[in-house]
């Protein structure tokens, strides 16, 4: 019988009868045991599994203490910085701490240190001589090869040599993560465990397979930008799960070698990860602190799709989800909601039914089941490929369904649309009813920016798109009872961006009249095309020189003209106006 809590504390372990732990999870993030935190999900997996699994979550990582409190597992220690990368988790885009995590108790900060993977590997390590030590979650997966990094404004090493770990763990995981810990359980080590689809492992030179990508090596990319962006080139090719090879790029004496990604999960392998029984609360240890802040905004949240298709330049979606649809079926989804609404807490409104894209839900292409996503050209820029296949069908059946069960009254969509396909024909009635439905007073949508220079190194369809997607919305909600709003989200000093763009942009949104409040400044995130962009200032694609906006005062600048409104933008935008010689 499944734990209500995995145990986070010996006294829990003793009422479970456990003398020792299979698997150890270490995560920088408070323990929420719901499907949307990655540690709650591989643990529940493990546990349907037969393995007993413990969580320290947010350990002090200055003493070894909370290391050390749930024992000696008996194959593993698991360990992720949590659901963001611990640097953009404890810093801004303008590199200051930041005063407030969503992820610990209270919204406290100073709970997860920076670079957590490695703190906390080397805590391990030291508590543990000889554990297997496994790297998983967003920071391993976009850190796990040789990398720029904002924050030492240099290239670092692939972070599972800087960790000193064993095996890295990139993507989702449910697949290498089973793999890997019942190779484990059989009694194999870890130096016979470098073939997981999915993970990366470090080896002797002469150890690389016949026939893997060579990638330019960490010295190389460190010190040579077109080296860099060619690495980057490489890896990115061969992130198809159906034809990648694997990669090998030597660091020193020894060679990071990168599997293929995981074969996508089927429908209803992808079903059991949301179906096993999840307490959906916090731990009750946070009680007292005041709880979790960002369990609050996917508390009566669904996911039902993974994957993205639109490989936006500054997203890390393509490299970690991949680009192949993945969807649950409705039968899941609706047992999950028939459990959400018989919760005491649950007052009727589900707060999104979504993903990285929530209009994707059941998109197919023909050739993904066998040839994967194509290589040379893009899913849905600069249009939609006629072979991929909406699901707006199976997404409206599931959205009624979904209305249906007893004790739901308002189902929202929450997640981030793509405009660009609302704007087609045979998307129309799924955006009628999305607008008189599935909307709570604002639809949210990325326009990211005016400039369709800047857009196209964004990988983003241009303005005009935008536009008559306006004109669209404007056109159904003006036959509705109820009024609906956009909520528009842009991106500030992007690499292609000056003062004159920023300015550009500016304008456009006052002929609109439209003052952003969701504006983002840019951050090269690792293994991005825009990240190799910011640090090479050329496209790793194409080989064009980009300007990139380093300087903090004109990143301040830029972001002051998008946003008019905010008081302290008057003396930035005064600056800026002198210097590129207009007014506003």
């Amino acid at each position: 019988m499944a734990a209500k809590f995995l145990p986070m504390f010996h006294d829990e372990m003793t009422r479970l009868g456990w003398k020792e732990l299979d698997v150890l999870l270490v995560t920088g993030d408070a323990y929420v045991d719901h499907p949307s935190y990655g540690t709650a999900l591989v643990g529940r997996l493990l546990e349907s599994r037969g393995y007993k699994v413990g969580i320290i979550a947010q350990p002090d990582w200055r003493k070894q203490d909370d290391f050390v409190r749930l024992g000696r597992p008996r194959l593993c220690a698991m360990v992720t910085a949590g659901n963001v990368d611990s640097m953009v988790a404890n810093y801004s885009a303008n590199k200051r701490a930041r005063r407030e995590d969503d992820f610990a108790p209270g919204g406290k900060t100073g709970r997860r240190p920076d670079r957590a993977s490695i703190v906390y590997a080397n805590r391990l390590r030291a508590a543990f001589k000889g554990l297997p030590i496994i790297l998983g979650g967003i920071e391993a997966s976009m850190r796990r090869l040789a990398h720029y990094d904002y924050w030492d404004d240099a290239v670092r090493r692939s972070l599972l040599l800087d960790a000193k770990a064993d095996i890295l763990v990139y993507g989702m995981g449910e697949r290498p993560v089973c793999e890997v810990v019942d190779r484990l359980h059989q009694g194999q080590g870890c130096a016979m465990i470098t073939d997981v689809r999915g993970t990366v492992a470090g080896v002797k030179p002469g150890q690389v397979p016949e026939g893997a990508v060579m990638l330019p090596s960490y010295d190389e990319v460190s010190a040579d930008p077109k080296a860099f962006n060619k690495a980057f080139r490489l890896a990115y090719d061969e992130m198809n799960p159906r034809t990648g090879k694997v990669l090998a790029q030597p660091h020193g004496d020894r060679v990071v070698l990168q599997n293929p990604p995981a074969l996508p999960l089927s429908s209803e392998e992808l079903d059991k990860s949301y179906d096993l029984p999840y307490a959906r609360r916090w731990h009750p240890s946070y009680d007292a602190q005041g709880g979790v802040k960002g369990f609050e905004t996917v508390r009566w949240s669904i996911t039902v799709v993974r994957g993205c298709s639109g490989e936006c330049s500054f997203c890390g979606l393509a490299m970690h989800q991949g680009r192949v649809i993945q969807s649950r079926t409705q039968h899941s989804v609706l047992n999950e909601v028939r459990r959400m609404a018989k919760d005491p807490d649950f007052r009727g409104t589900i707060s999104d039914v979504g993903g990285p894209t929530a209009n994707l839900y059941a998109a197919s292409c023909r050739n993904w089941e066998t040839h994967g996503p194509c290589r040379d050209k893009h899913c849905i820029m600069p249009s939609k490929c006629p072979s991929l296949k909406a699901g707006y069908d199976q997404c409206l059946e599931l959205y009624r369904a979904i209305r249906q069960v007893p004790g739901v009254k308002h189902v929202f969509i929450g997640s981030g649309l793509r405009y660009d396909l609302l704007i087609e024909a045979e998307a129309q009635a799924y955006f009628k009813e999305l607008c008189a439905h599935h909307v709570s007073g604002q639809m949210k949508v990325a326009p990211e920016h005016t400039d369709d220079k800047v857009l196209a190194l964004m990988n983003k369809p241009p303005h005009a798109k935008y536009e008559e997607f306006v004109r669209k919305f404007e056109l159904i909600n003006a036959g509705l009872k109820s009024r609906q709003y956009l909520a528009n989200y842009f991106i500030t000093a992007h690499p292609g961006c000056d003062l004159n763009e920023a300015y550009n942009c500016a304008t456009t949104l006052k002929k609109r009249g439209m003052n952003p409040e969701q504006v983002q400044d840019f951050i090269p995130l690792p293994m991005t095309v825009s990240g190799c962009m910011y640090h090479t200032a050329m496209h790793p694609f194409t080989g064009e020189r980009v300007y990139v906006p380093k300087n903090l005062s004109e990143r301040e600048m830029q972001r002051a003209l998008i946003q008019p409104q905010n008081a302290r933008s008057g003396p930035f935008i005064e600056k800026a106006l002198r210097i590129i010689g207009k007014r506003l």
